[in-house]
């Protein structure tokens, strides 16, 4: 097909996210990918390549058509490539389940697995809601978070979005109605502490679980905080009888530097969520994990069992690859080359900081964003970084990158030109 059908096609059927229908933009037309770069099937703005800076929305950490994913994959495909988890179970997903467990934090020991980071959320929420339920605590149904947070955009995910200022404050009035606490600030700050043992301790009886995303807000504002308020929550969690949840999807498989960014402040929550990078990009997948207590919780309920099931749960292909990304990441240095591209994000952003319209600098593990005082045209952004031999996708006042953990030093620095590109022109 030609390259103007199918983005006539395109425009007339495809929705994209958080876009327009029809579409009012075309999308730049990936032909094949391999490495961090993305081939595209017309040059834009003088390229006929882009080295990725987002790995695909923080999920493909080994980079593309890594030869030991793909072949976990066509191995898996000569077995199976699905089957119902219904009244069946497989080896890759009973597998993937051990392995995960063998990784988090103690006493994480139960394992959900579904389709998207969005739903891992929502099974988190559900299984706390139906523990306190099952437990004789009906009234415990409320969720207490702190704004500036993203965890998907599935209707419980939305309830505990930034309510003001975030994608889904469409639903304000809709959605029930959670309890927010300020953004955490970067530095710790004992009032702020404080501020989240009182809210937990005034919302105790009719809270079901404080959920937050540690150590970094991610599609809500890019915000980085202190690991010592996971411990203040932990604690707080703990004294007022109360559920902890972390979001990982973002976080997890060592985006900030550690394996988990709860292991920064040495806690386990009751219910981990992760997703993203699991399957090193491949297929779609995510998990909840939780603790022998709330399983047991709901075990014994009127309804003793958790009442969720996606038709791809378990699936045989998702599984084998995300079982291989596991393994993949942990059998080489990955924490050497996170601190690596930190790094060269330090180093490589800091001439941004003296753009005009510049607000912020900040890097965190291979995280690293630029905030403007102002919102972003994001077209012409996109167009800089893009002339630049980059792909970024900008946000609000945000131009943030997320390279693949296996990025070279000069794409490294590559990127960097194409997020001081698109400051400029943003």
């Amino acid at each position: 097909m030609r390259n103007d059908e199918l983005l006539a096609l395109d425009r007339a059927h495809v929705w994209h996210p958080y876009g327009p229908m029809p579409g009012r933009t075309d999308p730049l037309v990936v032909a094949s990918a391999s490495g961090v770069r993305l081939r595209l099937a017309e040059p834009a703005e003088g390229r006929d390549e882009l080295i990725d800076g987002m790995s695909s929305w923080w999920s493909a950490i080994h980079g593309y058509n890594h030869p030991v994913l793909n072949e976990a994959v066509k191995g898996q495909l000569d077995r199976m490539s699905h089957v119902m988890f219904g009244g069946l179970t497989h080896e890759p997903a009973v597998r993937l389940a051990a392995r995960l467990v063998e990784i988090t934090p103690e006493p994480l020991r139960h394992v959900f697995l579904s389709d998207s980071g969005s739903v891992a959320v929502e099974v988190a929420v559900k299984m706390c809601l139906q523990h306190w339920r099952s437990v004789g605590r009906p009234g415990k149904q409320r969720l207490l978070t702190w704004r500036g947070g993203y965890h998907g955009d599935t209707w419980q995910p939305m309830s505990v979005c930034d309510p003001q200022g975030g994608m889904h404050e469409l639903w304000s009035g809709v959605l029930q109605r959670q309890v927010f606490v300020d953004a955490p600030p970067v530095a710790y700050e004992e009032s702020y502490a404080e501020l989240l043992r009182s809210e937990i301790a005034r919302h105790a009886d009719e809270l079901a679980a404080v959920i937050v995303e540690p150590v970094v807000q991610g599609a809500g504002g890019m915000r980085f905080h202190d690991p010592a308020y996971l411990k203040v929550l932990r604690e707080a969690c703990d004294e007022h009888d109360v559920l902890l949840v972390f979001d990982e999807i973002a976080t997890g498989f060592g985006r900030t530097g550690t394996l988990f960014a709860a292991d920064q402040a040495g806690v386990s929550p009751d219910v981990m969520c992760v997703g993203k990078a699991l399957t090193g990009g491949y297929l779609s997948m995510a998990a909840t994990l939780c603790t022998s207590r709330v399983a047991d919780g709901i075990s014994q309920g009127e309804v003793p069992v958790l009442a969720h099931g996606p038709t791809f749960m378990g699936n045989p292909l998702a599984s084998a690859v995300a079982l291989a990304s596991i393994d993949l990441l942990l059998s080489r240095d990955w924490a050497v080359d996170v601190k690596r591209i930190e790094a060269g994000l330090r180093e490589g952003l800091a001439p941004v900081a003296g753009l005009p319209g510049v607000k912020d600098v900040r890097v965190c593990g291979a995280i690293g964003v630029v905030q403007l005082d102002h919102a972003i045209d994001m077209a012409a952004a996109t167009r800089a970084a893009v002339g630049a031999g980059v792909w970024l996708r900008p946000f609000r006042d945000l131009i943030y990158t997320m390279p693949p953990y296996v990025t070279g030093d000069e794409d490294l620095a590559r990127i960097c030109a194409g997020v001081h590109a698109a400051a400029a022109a943003g």
